[in-house]
């Protein structure tokens, strides 16, 4: 069976959960920027919940299908219309060999995935079939999905029609969002004032949001504490000897707008971090919209553990729920 791409929407990329073990070598963990959403569109169509999706962002692509399957979009509040006729989110619902799949505006959120019975069947490279477009690694030559592809899909018999996630048990942001983080790695670098400052301030999602990182705008620069130079790094006081990036990393080049470093980014590079926000939230960083109302929050350790083990039930729920 093939998918026929008869529009590829924006940025529409084949995503699963990634390839871990790589980072040391510059190849970042990449899959879903919401891998709560994945996990959730496998689920509801009977694949793996590791199988490969289709990530869109913003707008959906318009897609024929060429044998019967059951399908699920999930994640943000992009509609699909199945022969112009509309569908439930977060529902699995069956498609017929020739019938569209399209899109209404979206509505909520970013990134909506797309999960096919059988999933995406491109070839594994380094143990995913994510799409690293920076590396022309994964999905489709390297790519997002273009008008002509026709994308493989395994075989699976598809699960029921109408298995649906309960809406309390999505998660999507709602009005301005509190992203916690620990504060550390070289949160020494700027005045204890500038870090007050930094978490009273209101922040808002930058144009410059992407699969490599979150751009925040709207607060006050930060003040650095004055040091000499260090030899190997940069004149500027945001700038450090060059060091590794954990995932989910703050930078603020310049002390001026706040970056969060997400599923594509760099492992590492010459900018100082402020500190990293907890595996909990990255999910809800893909599905902010530009010009997000953020808050920055200080947690510890024991709090970014018990957050993720809150995660961890979350989709537990889930699971208990389709099963």
């Amino acid at each position: 069976m093939a998918i026929k791409v008869n529009n590829p929407g924006l940025a529409t990329t084949i995503q699963d959960l990634g390839r871990p073990g790589y980072y040391h070598l510059g190849i970042p963990i990449g899959g879903a920027m919401d891998r709560f959403a994945l996990h959730c569109a496998n689920l509801l169509v009977g694949n793996g919940e590791g199988a490969a999706c289709l990530e869109c962002v913003f707008m959906g692509p318009e897609l024929e299908f060429t044998e019967d399957a059951t399908v699920a979009v999930t994640g943000a509040d992009l509609p699909p219309k199945l022969d112009g006729e509309p569908r439930a989110t977060w529902t699995s619902f069956k498609v017929k060999a020739g019938q569209v799949l399209s899109f209404d505006f979206l509505k909520a959120g970013a990134r909506a995935y797309i999960a096919v019975s059988g999933g995406i069947d491109v070839p594994v490279q380094l143990g995913s079939r994510s799409t690293y477009a920076i590396g022309a690694l994964g999905g489709v030559d390297g790519r997002a999905i273009a008008a002509g592809d026709e994308l493989p899909v395994g075989s699976g018999a598809g699960a029921a029609e109408g298995r649906s996630v309960p809406a309390n048990m999505r998660r999507m942001p709602s009005g301005a969002v509190e992203l916690r983080m620990l504060p550390g790695l070289y949160w020494h670098r700027i005045t204890k004032e500038a870090g007050a400052h930094f978490f009273e301030d209101t922040w808002k999602v930058a144009p410059e949001c992407d699969r490599m990182g979150y751009r925040f705008r709207g607060g006050r620069p930060l003040d650095f504490v004055p040091r000499e130079q260090p030899f190997g790094a940069g004149s500027d006081p945001s700038n450090i000897v060059d060091a590794c990036y954990p995932y989910g990393s703050i930078q603020v080049p310049g002390g001026t707008e706040p970056i969060v470093l997400h599923r594509d980014a760099v492992s590492g590079g010459g900018y100082f971090m402020l500190g990293t926000v907890i595996s909990a939230d990255m999910d809800l960083i893909g599905q902010m919209q530009p010009h997000t109302e953020t808050r920055f929050v200080a947690v510890d350790m024991d709090q970014a553990l018990k957050a993720r083990k809150e995660r961890h039930a979350a989709l537990d729920e889930v699971r208990a729920h389709l099963s």
